[in-house]
């Protein structure tokens, strides 16, 4: 076993003893449980690259499902708590499956939409230590603590040839959390008292298919964003039975994701104010699908979705508290910069261990 191996042991099992949980459930120690069989297939299916591929792409669209995906269906999960969810999966998964097939059609099987074409991502894999097949591993647990940790960062660092490459995702990323930031806090302070105003009177029918057709427009964007995080494991063109198990797995990871209602990540849309209000929801989406839409065609280089979500969510926020002072509903700016303060220090915590991550991985860095 090589240090890195060795590392990773003693690390996860550091993590498992010394996590201290009040009244521990049965379903935590079943999710730490698995988390070091997790990283013991990793240790052991490392020296196989085909298998190490498959394996950390299982790993890596798991947790990108469970942590990103709520980034773009959170809000839609929340004002649609009252429909079946394998009614909202099967929406989800089918938007899904024709985004994918588009690229992997369009550009000679590529389902990144060229994201990995960009140089220093542009090369697959030919080999896999114990920590990249693993480095999802630490994003489930991550997103187990409720962190919205980056993807981006996390898992396609660990791949990249060129430290310039990194540099650029970053810095595309944190742009992109300012530009949402500013667009956000400008909306709604500028319109707040009028959304207030729209959103007190009876809600139209017509917006819930208003809100599914925007639903559907931001996951596939966002698709076009983020399926460079999960498809980094595999070659940089698929064949029809590669496809095949890249869509299905995900598939199946949505289905979970639906049936457990979003699970512990989702708590950090619904504590935000008026997520659960179909017109709210709907306008949070447009905007994000606005601005993701943008990113895309600024560049090829890949993005941290996850900042431009954080950054969309904290300028809404604030222009609300300062447009509804005084509104015993609503929370005042000092609440408001403790809860962003806290989302941000979070989002912080998965940077630095995203890049600590990627350190340890990756030698070209």
């Amino acid at each position: 076993m090589n240090t890195s191996s060795t590392q990773l042991v003693k690390s996860s099992t550091e993590l498992v003893h010394t996590t201290k949980m009040p009244n521990v459930r049965e379903s935590d120690k079943r999710f730490f449980a698995l988390v070091l069989f997790a990283v013991a297939i990793s240790i052991l299916c490392a020296p196989y690259p085909y298998v190490a591929r498959w394996v950390g792409f299982g790993f890596a669209a798991y947790a990108a499902v469970a942590n990103d995906s709520i980034q773009t269906l959170g809000t839609f999960l929340a004002s649609n708590k009252q429909r079946p969810w394998y009614v909202l999966w099967g929406f989800a998964a089918g938007i899904f499956l024709l985004t994918m097939t588009y690229s992997w059609v369009n550009y000679g099987g590529d389902v990144s939409y060229g994201r990995l074409a960009s140089k220093g991502f542009d090369i697959a894999p030919a080999s896999f230590t114990s920590l990249q097949v693993a480095a999802p591993v630490v994003l489930i647990v991550l997103t187990r603590l409720k962190m919205p940790v980056s993807t981006t960062l996390l898992l396609l660092t660990s791949f990249a040839s060129e430290m310039s490459a990194v540099s650029k995702v970053l810095t595309k990323s944190l742009s992109g959390y300012v530009l949402a930031f500013v667009l956000a806090f400008g909306l709604w302070f500028a319109m707040q008292k009028v959304f207030a105003k729209w959103f007190a009177k009876p809600m139209n029918p017509s917006w819930v298919g208003v809100q599914w057709l925007t639903t559907g427009l931001l996951w596939s964007i966002w698709l076009q964003q983020d399926a460079a995080n999960i498809a980094v494991y595999l070659p940089r063109s698929l064949n029809p039975w590669e496809f095949i198990g890249f869509a299905g797995t995900v598939v199946v990871g949505l289905a979970w994701i639906f049936k457990n209602g979003g699970d512990k990540i989702q708590e950090v849309v619904e504590e935000k104010n008026n997520v659960t209000d179909i017109r709210a929801a709907t306008i949070i989406d447009l905007l994000y699908a606005v601005i993701l839409f943008y990113f895309k065609i600024h560049s090829q280089i890949p993005m941290s979705t996850t900042w431009v979500f954080l950054g969309l969510l904290a300028g809404r926020e604030l222009a609300i508290s300062f447009q509804s002072k005084g509104l015993s509903n609503v929370r005042t700016p000092s609440q408001a910069f403790q809860m962003l303060s806290k989302d941000a220090k979070m989002a912080s915590i998965g940077l630095v261990v995203s890049l600590m991550v990627a350190y340890l991985v990756n030698s070209g860095l």
